[in-house]
């Protein structure tokens, strides 16, 4: 009868090579063409700086009136962007209340009612432009 060899698998350690100089030098161009792509797209689109202003925390769609935790302050007249995850509009601050009273000025911390243009979900951000 013949005789089987068992056969032992071999296992072989890689040594870790370093590569510390080719990332640093990686990092460093690509800061150095993050800089020139800011440059280069500044000086051909200007495009409008967003300040988060509040959070809309409910919303009535009989009045389309949404009710905003403010951030920052607000004033009548302001233009706002509203966005989320389906929603995505601008429009201007015109008829603000607090309990029921017209204002023309909110500060942070206020929780206003904002009649607006179309609907608005729960969590959408609103940004000043």
């Amino acid at each position: 009868m013949p005789t089987k060899k068992k056969s032992k698998k071999v296992t072989k350690k890689v040594a870790k090579k370093k590569v510390t100089k080719k990332k640093v030098a990686k990092k460093a161009v690509t800061k150095k063409t993050a800089k020139k792509r800011a440059a280069k797209s500044a000086s051909t689109v200007a495009t409008p700086k967003l300040q988060i202003v509040g959070e809309i925390t409910h919303y009535f769609p009989h009045v389309a009136a949404g009710v905003i935790k403010l951030s920052a302050s607000l004033k009548a007249g302001e233009v706002i962007t509203i966005k989320g995850h389906t929603t995505n509009f601008s429009q201007a601050a015109d008829s603000m209340q607090i309990e029921h009273v017209p204002v023309t000025e909110a500060k942070k911390g206020d929780e206003i009612g904002l009649r607006v243009k179309d609907r608005v979900r729960i969590g959408d951000i609103i940004y000043k432009v």
